[in-house]
């Protein structure tokens, strides 16, 4: 297929790429060009901007930070855009936000699905993602087959901004299940035990996690590298806030990690892995 894809970050680089070896014909766009300019070794074509990518393509994929980036990557390229393409959002944005983009593009008989995912950068590079898709189910089957190539969970999860919703719910549990790796490894260093043999111990119990097995080796090596930015997850529990507040759902144990991912910021470790609130936590509670 010809592709367009736009936002090639840390997650959508690798998923781009994904899309070229598979040997679809893809070109690129990035704000910030370089990231974009890395993929033409892998045979992708850069444009100067959306509307340029988006020229001719049979689906379109965005990949960007907010709600905001979003709609306004829409507003540029709608007008490129004809009836009977697939716009796929792969970013984690407000379910409203979602379902506005839908009803604007289904003006123009160009279908959307919101389709954000889980499993970090390794998931991206090793096309492993778990996907949640919402939109309609005719252009969710349309996609399948460039799903494959990015996911092994791939899930549709009804209209419209069902695939956001999915993905908030997702973020409750990621973010608590961190904040417990990291409470747990704190405690073990400080009761005196060697937190790898700890992991080895724990990690294929009941207290196993994703979070666990696989950040808990960074946070034991101090190693702060991101494989997702803290300051995207405070995005992500920004859209959490909002959507408790809409929906009345009381997230207690969310409040907490927000407020801590927000410390987390204010000690310099926004652009880390959401590994390094390991570091404010231990900054925050110091050993006697």
């Amino acid at each position: 297929m010809q592709v367009a894809w736009i936002g090639t970050g840390i997650m959508g680089a690798p998923m781009a790429r994904r899309l070229l070896h598979a040997g679809h014909r893809v070109t690129v766009f990035n704000r910030t060009r370089a990231r974009a300019q890395t993929l033409a070794a892998d045979g992708a074509i850069v444009a100067d901007s959306p509307t340029d990518a988006v020229r001719g393509a049979e689906a379109v994929f965005t990949m960007v930070p907010d709600t905001p980036d979003v709609e306004q990557v829409v507003d540029q390229i709608a007008p490129a855009l004809a009836a009977d393409r697939l716009v796929i959002d792969m970013s984690t944005i407000a379910p409203a936000g979602a379902r506005r983009v839908a009803a604007r593009l289904a003006k123009q008989k160009v279908a959307f699905l919101d389709a954000p995912v889980s499993g970090g950068e390794p998931g991206a590079i090793e096309g492993t993602l778990t996907i949640m898709v919402g939109g309609e189910r005719a252009a969710f089957e349309r996609a399948r087959p460039l799903f494959e190539q990015l996911g092994k969970r791939i899930t549709y999860m009804g209209g419209a901004g069902a695939g956001q919703m999915t993905k908030l719910v997702n973020q409750v549990a990621v973010a608590v299940n961190l904040e417990a790796a990291v409470e747990a490894l704190l405690l073990a260093v400080r009761g005196g035990l060697d937190p790898a043999r700890v992991l080895e111990a724990i990690g294929a119990g009941a207290a196993a996690s994703w979070q666990l097995n696989n950040l808990g080796p960074k946070i034991i090596a101090h190693d702060y590298r991101p494989g997702f930015l803290i300051k995207l997850l405070r995005k992500d529990l920004r859209l959490l806030s909002e959507t408790a507040r809409e929906t009345t759902t009381p997230l207690p144990a969310l409040s907490l990690v927000s407020a801590l991912f927000d410390a987390a910021a204010a000690h310099g470790h926004d652009l880390d892995g959401t590994q390094a609130l390991a570091a404010v936590l231990a900054a925050l509670a110091p050993s006697k």
